[in-house]
């Protein structure tokens, strides 16, 4: 990817116009690759893209503690993997499911990386804080108070809206009251600021009054070459779990308290009269009560398996017919869910589960890359999984269409070119710069389609 400089020259866009020396980006985030988190696959993805770009990337983060203990990898706390320098800091690693446990972790991480980074921080570099650890981006709003520090926040999941919405503190709490207060700071300090969705947009701008040109909307992606069209009885998980002859519909991903699962449950009470197979793969806060609904509700057709480690996911998302994709109500714009990436990317149709007035839904409807379904709603959503299986070639078609849009809109080299406009466009050494991503998914996805 090339930038204008003043001369009139293009240059690679990680390079100084005048220099010709790397850009200087330090990404932080608490969970980094080889560590199970998306966050922390999406971020290695990223990370190396960057360093592709011509930028100088570097990472502070911690030793991997985000899944079961059996995932956790024995990595170098000083490493270089694909252009990119990583540093890992000791921190502890109590279970995140245990509420203290994880703040003890969010202290030993920001505790250390905060005096690092006030020691450290450097005026020819710009810096991307996540929001994992939730509050992250007040690191780099109190080292701007003393240092020359420009930051660029990258928003996944909105607190204390999560939180609220969880039941962790209290609406109109003095606990929220303070959040809203510290992420105000940390938002109007940041010379740029990333979401994931239009929703996402608003609420940053009408919240903390952020100006929307400092807003900037970036799907999160997949990899393209890693997840492919693959049919399903190549797929060595579908003939190991007996899923072959069956139409299945797969849930993949976290199974936190953030998705849709009941009317999904509820769909496949309907569908005991058919050869149909309700499948969840992974983990997370609502998997134990998964496990029970479905004995209490006798679901010979529904199956709950463990996580698939990365390495696998390409041949275990390839085990199905359509892709489950859930957000529960209220939480659209507070989270989006990446998983509408990787169900793209194998060339399964989607089967979406969301409220009316949902991004989700109009890129699914719009694109026709699969039916969506309102929450609650289990006869329209068992309905539409029997379109599917009456129509297996208008499936496939769905499915390709689906594939077709993840290649123009959804891949990691589409994406890391925006992230790079906006990291441009907030690093100190680079004056009277212009960031020109996309309004919203919506927008980028139409520009993409025109080609």
């Amino acid at each position: 990817m090339m930038a204008g400089d003043a001369s009139g020259q293009d240059k690679p866009i990680g390079i100084h116009p005048e220099t010709g020396k790397p850009l200087r980006v330090v990404i932080l985030n608490q969970y980094y690759m080889p560590d199970v988190a998306s966050t922390g696959h999406l971020l290695h993805e990223l990370a190396t893209e960057l360093a592709a770009l011509d930028f100088r990337v570097e990472v502070l983060t911690s030793r991997p503690s985000y899944g079961p203990r059996e995932t956790w990898v024995d990595c170098p706390l000083r490493e270089t993997v694909d252009g990119v320098k990583i540093t890992r800091m000791w921190t502890t690693r109590f279970s995140k499911d245990n509420l203290l446990g994880r703040a003890v972790n969010y202290l030993t991480f920001m505790g250390q990386l905060l005096l690092r980074v006030l020691v450290t921080s450097r005026s020819d570099t710009v810096y991307l804080y996540t929001t994992n650890p939730p509050f992250l981006g007040i690191v780099g709003a109190f080292v701007s108070l003393f240092r020359r520090h420009a930051y660029v926040m990258l928003l996944h999941d909105a607190y204390p809206q999560m939180a609220v919405w969880v039941g962790t503190i209290r609406k109109g709490g003095l606990a929220e009251k303070i959040w809203h207060w510290v992420n105000k700071i940390s938002y109007g300090r940041a010379r740029h600021s990333i979401v994931l969705c239009q929703k996402a947009k608003s609420l940053v701008c009408g919240t903390y009054r952020v100006p929307r040109d400092r807003v900037h909307v970036v799907p999160n992606w997949a990899d393209r070459n890693a997840l492919t069209k693959k049919k399903k009885p190549e797929s060595e998980f579908a003939a190991s779990h007996d899923l072959l002859n069956h139409f299945v519909a797969l849930y993949s991903g976290n199974l936190g308290l953030y998705y849709e699962f009941e009317t999904l449950l509820d769909a496949a009470e309907l569908l005991t009269d058919v050869p149909f197979k309700l499948v969840f793969v992974g983990a997370g806060g609502k998997r134990n009560w998964l496990a029970d609904q479905i004995i209490k509700r006798e679901l010979t057709n529904t199956m709950l398996l463990p996580y698939q480690p990365y390495e696998k996911l390409a041949d275990s998302l390839a085990a199905c017919d359509a892709s489950f994709v859930t957000i529960a109500r209220g939480i659209e714009g507070i989270s989006f869910p990446s998983k509408l990436y990787t169900s793209l990317a194998v060339g399964r149709p989607i089967l979406a589960l969301s409220e009316d007035d949902s991004e989700l839904r109009d890129l699914v409807e719009s694109h026709r890359v699969g039916k969506w379904s309102p929450i609650g709603d289990a006869e329209r959503l068992a309905g539409n999984i029997r379109d599917l299986m009456n129509d297996p070639d208008e499936a496939d078609r769905t499915g390709e269409r689906a594939r077709r849009l993840f290649e123009r809109a959804f891949t990691l080299r589409a994406c890391a070119a925006q992230y790079a406009e906006v990291l441009r466009a907030s690093h100190p050494l680079i004056r009277d710069q212009r960031c020109a991503t996309s309004e919203t998914i919506g927008v980028q996805v139409e520009e993409s389609s025109a080609g």
